[in-house]
């Protein structure tokens, strides 16, 4: 196994373990008003435990629900309110191998289906279980030794 191969393989661990967090969905009114909200913490509260003033807390809290909050902002609203602020990339389905398995169907079908193309202007064309099975074992070599330009859309 290569070195670069064993390398993906850890990140892909790393990813894979905070998996269970894309059944996670932001709430309505954004993580930090909800969270002041559960503990029952007014927002001059937490402006004062963040050392800003209310209105501060205020504009975070819009800004979070309109996607422009800061992690950085995040952090310091989480800490003070006793809490940890997660952060995470993770497949909408899954686990990542199935991100690279589908990037390498996707590969595998174009590759066929432009070497079936050609074959067919030859009157050499493979049969659909054939081709079904040659997408299979294309997809497989993609996944084991991605090419470069791998994730390209071309």
């Amino acid at each position: 196994m290569t070195v670069k191969r064993l390398a993906a393989q850890q990140y892909r661990a790393i990813a894979d373990r905070a998996a269970p967090l894309a059944r996670v969905t932001l709430p309505d009114d954004g993580w930090i008003a909800t969270v002041r909200k559960a503990l029952g913490m007014s927002g001059a509260e937490l402006a004062r435990r963040l050392g800003v003033t209310r209105a501060r807390v205020s504009q975070a809290e819009q800004a979070e629900r309109e996607g422009g909050v800061s992690l950085k902002t995040m952090q310091a609203m989480a800490e003070a309110m006793g809490c940890r602020f997660v952060y995470a990339i993770v497949p909408v389905e899954g686990r990542i191998e199935g991100v690279v398995a589908a990037q390498a169907r996707k590969k595998a079908e174009a590759l066929v289906a432009r070497a079936s193309t050609h074959m067919a202007l030859e009157r050499q064309a493979l049969p659909a279980k054939k081709n079904k099975a040659e997408v299979a074992r294309v997809a497989r070599a993609l996944m084991e030794d991605p090419p470069p330009g791998f994730w390209s859309e071309k």
